[in-house]
């Protein structure tokens, strides 16, 4: 446990002295995020603290990851390089999206034929137990990209990636401590330590953004986590007092907040005829703050969520994959419909006050 404390530590401190450096030299080069008709913030705002919390995260790892172990993790590290130039290069000068796409595709390919991690199964999901080859591939491709992109996604509101990021990257740092798989624990929270320092400049009011620098980053790190916990949980002797016997089920609710929100704004965007990868503000933390949260009380109603569901994984663990899955669906069925009924209440009762000033 020591040498995690330690890592945090690492990671923390090189992020803590970092972010000012970057705030000054970002204001000095114009580097900023400039507000607009579909941004939240109000005024301009840095937006490369990806830079340190990348910075933070790998020198950690570097120094606390014994040298043998390199040859295992050099694969995820130089997957995490190519996605940070790409989200560096968006940030600079923005790039297209089917450009960005394309980039984050090749990188996922990297991770799957270089490092061979892959959902190799459904993990006794509908029965399957074993996927062909390709089937497996297509199906970890897809897996690396919602994930990453839903991350990339949920970074619209001070403190909130940050926050989600942290309690996700916590939760697998300690699971794979207590497992014995150590380099993706120390991963995991060299990871975290970088966020936290971070979120000290990134809660409201905001001083600086991570932008698609970090959100890529660290999207990309919870995918790699993600597939890697399903197999490695699967594959745990049943007798292991940590093994959860669903799988897929207990990662989706690790990560359940950005999955559930893109899953909500793609549903609502097709329902208006729009296209999926449309600009809006229909995001859950946009529903939230209408109803007159601050960035600040939506940061922590959504943490909290995300927490609570990493809490139902752990009490539920010996619920199978189709049982947990069906909970979770459910629950985020009905928060989603409990959310819009709140926000309808609220709007209905502004105009009914509108018509009591104006005299009607």
């Amino acid at each position: 446990m020591a040498i995690l404390l330690a890592t945090v530590i690492t990671s923390f401190v090189i992020g803590f002295l970092t972010i000012p450096v970057i705030i000054k030299y970002s204001m000095q080069k114009n580097l900023v995020d400039i507000p607009g008709r579909r941004k939240i913030h109000k005024k301009v705002t840095p937006s490369m603290g990806g830079i340190a919390i990348f910075l933070g995260f790998f020198i950690a790892s570097l120094v606390w990851i014994e040298i043998l172990s390199w040859k295992d993790i050099k694969f995820v590290m130089a997957s995490l390089f190519v996605i940070f130039f790409i989200g560096l290069r968006d940030d600079l000068v923005p790039l297209r999206a089917i450009i960005k796409l394309m980039g984050q595709i090749l990188v996922a390919i990297m991770i799957i034929i270089l490092l061979d991690l892959r959902l190799k199964s459904f993990y006794g999901l509908f029965g399957v137990e074993e996927l062909p080859l390709l089937v497996s591939y297509i199906l970890t491709l897809f897996t690396i990209i919602v994930i990453t992109n839903s991350f990339n996604l949920i970074d619209g509101l001070d403190g909130l990636a940050g926050s989600i990021a942290i309690i996700a990257l916590i939760a697998y740092g300690i699971w794979f401590y207590l497992v014995d798989d150590t380099v993706y624990s120390i991963l995991s929270f060299s990871m975290a330590g970088a966020i936290l320092a971070f979120l000290i400049f990134n809660w409201e009011p905001s001083e600086i953004f991570m932008g698609d620098t970090g959100a890529l980053v660290i999207g990309m790190m919870l995918s790699i986590l993600t597939i890697h916990f399903i197999d490695f949980n699967h594959n745990l002797p049943d007798s292991s007092p940590y093994r959860f016997t669903a799988s897929v089920g207990t990662a989706a609710c690790f990560i359940i907040i950005p999955l559930v929100d893109t899953c909500r704004i793609v549903i609502l965007r097709l329902y208006k005829r729009q296209s999926p990868f449309a600009p809006d503000k229909s995001h859950i933390h946009h529903a939230i703050m209408r109803m007159g949260m601050s960035h600040a009380q939506t940061t922590i109603i959504l943490a909290s969520l995300q927490l609570g569901f990493i809490v139902l994984a752990i009490v539920l663990k010996g619920v199978g994959d189709a049982y947990l899955i069906a909970g979770i669906v459910a629950l985020a069925v009905i928060f989603s419909l409990f959310l819009d009924r709140l926000i309808l209440r609220r709007l209905a009762g502004k105009e009914s006050d509108e018509n009591v000033f104006s005299g009607h």
